[in-house]
């Protein structure tokens, strides 16, 4: 009887499927056997490039869109689960990562995620290239979740423990621009609701310094400002740049300089009275927690692809919450499997701030059926549909493959645009 109402209890939360990881089988209800959970028979590995609607110019990018690998996991019940894998430099590295990866992964469960990733830092010595196996893991992971979340007919953030919150918030992504342009944007992003704007800063100080006064002015007193230097700074400049830019009231600015050695970061914060971000140097799990338990900032910006998984993320977030300190959800630039996948582990953190990172809003296109809300807002509630809760778009898939095919890889650093991009941003 006790088994039952267990059972029962069970039933009402995760729907016609049980899952009892102890046994690694599912109890379906209505039936009295139980059943092996489904083993992962294939992998598929698509490389697209997907365009921007814009070039993104930074201290450390000149790109024109995203190139991510997606996962296509299938299990032997014919179930399909969708994932992607970031870029990082270069997609071939990831891709062949993606490749080295398949055998550890075929005949495992999709409930092993966290195993399969246990297996594959130490048995297949991926440890020993964790930045190259985070971001490609990290799509595995979305892949096997999003099995998951279809198998038992819930959203992902329920099996991540359940949302915390009711929405999350995103910023709106600036161009690096003239002022002019600078004060369109800020007045496009205040009549569509957003509240926090941010601005990729460190290639030309004085003229960003015109950018900032133009946003400040469009977008009132109240809405928020980040600045993004990735780490252009010595310790010296950060500071002063870091005081002259707070003569418009910003409210933390990312990686002013760069993570190594730590003290950089540590005296930067002990220093300034504006917040500080840190982004670079949260290179894995073990350097994440370095970084958190060394105090280098007030806000920490990262995401599953730096540490490897979804669960690891949320576990280091929280390494953050027990110290006091926030998480802001990053983008190295993102299709839509990404962003909502993603989006499932934010409504699980009690402490993201607003303004999480998104790319829908300047993405020419993406590979689902239906626009992202971030394409278009700043608030993101709470999706209902299983997994994570997106339909992938296969003919879109095999457009931006081909793209991919006959255009190659939008690289982070490319030389044919830098300077031209650079003086036209003037």
């Amino acid at each position: 009887m006790l088994i039952l109402l267990t059972m029962s209890k069970l039933s009402a939360i995760f729907g016609q499927v049980i899952v009892l990881g102890r046994f690694n089988l599912c109890y379906r209800i209505g039936c009295r056997e139980r059943v092996p959970m489904a083993q992962i028979v294939e992998l598929e590995f698509i490389p697209v490039s997907v365009p921007y609607t814009r070039t993104e110019v930074s201290a450390l990018v000149t790109r024109r869109g995203v190139t991510d690998v997606l996962i296509k996991a299938t299990d032997k019940n014919g179930q399909v689960g969708w994932g992607e894998s970031a870029s990082g430099a270069n997609i071939e590295s990831v891709l062949e990562t993606l490749k080295a990866m398949k055998p550890m992964v075929l005949g495992r469960s999709s409930w092993d995620r966290e195993a399969i990733r246990e297996t594959l830092w130490r048995k297949a010595i991926w440890q020993y290239r964790k930045p190259t196996a985070c971001f490609a893991f990290a799509g595995i992971d979305i892949a096997l979740a999003d099995i998951c979340g279809k198998e038992c007919n819930q959203s992902l953030y329920r099996l991540l423990g359940g949302k915390v919150r009711d929405f999350v918030n995103y910023y709106f992504y600036l161009q690096h621009s003239s002022p002019e342009h600078i004060y369109a944007q800020g007045r496009e992003g205040i009549e569509r609701g957003y509240s926090i704007f941010y601005l990729k800063v460190g290639v030309n100080v004085d003229k960003e310094l015109e950018m900032v006064r133009a946003l400040r002015e469009s977008i009132g007193p109240v809405a928020k400002i980040r600045l993004d230097a990735n780490g252009a700074w010595t310790v010296n400049e950060g500071l002063r740049n870091i005081g002259k830019f707070d003569l418009y009231d910003i409210d933390f600015v990312e990686q002013p300089v760069t993570q190594d050695p730590v003290s950089n970061m540590q005296e930067v914060r002990q220093k300034s009275r504006v917040a500080i971000s840190a982004n670079e140097g949260m290179w894995s799990s073990e350097d994440a927690y370095r970084q958190i338990r060394a105090r280098v900032a007030d806000v920490y910006c990262f995401s599953p692809y730096w540490v490897g998984s979804m669960l690891e993320f949320q576990r280091m977030s929280m390494v953050a919450h027990y110290e006091g300190l926030q998480v802001c959800r990053h983008s190295h630039g993102e299709l839509g499997i990404a962003a909502a996948a993603f989006h499932h582990v934010s409504l699980t953190l009690p402490n993201l701030v607003d303004g999480s990172q998104q790319y829908a809003q300047i993405m020419e296109d993406d590979i689902l059926t239906a626009p992202l809300p971030t394409a278009s807002f700043p608030n993101w509630g709470v999706p209902e549909g299983a997994g994570i809760s997106v339909e992938v778009d296969e003919s879109k898939v095999q457009r931006y493959h081909e793209k991919y095919l006959s255009h190659g890889q939008f690289l982070p650093y490319d030389a044919t645009i830098e300077t031209t991009v650079f003086q036209g941003s003037d």
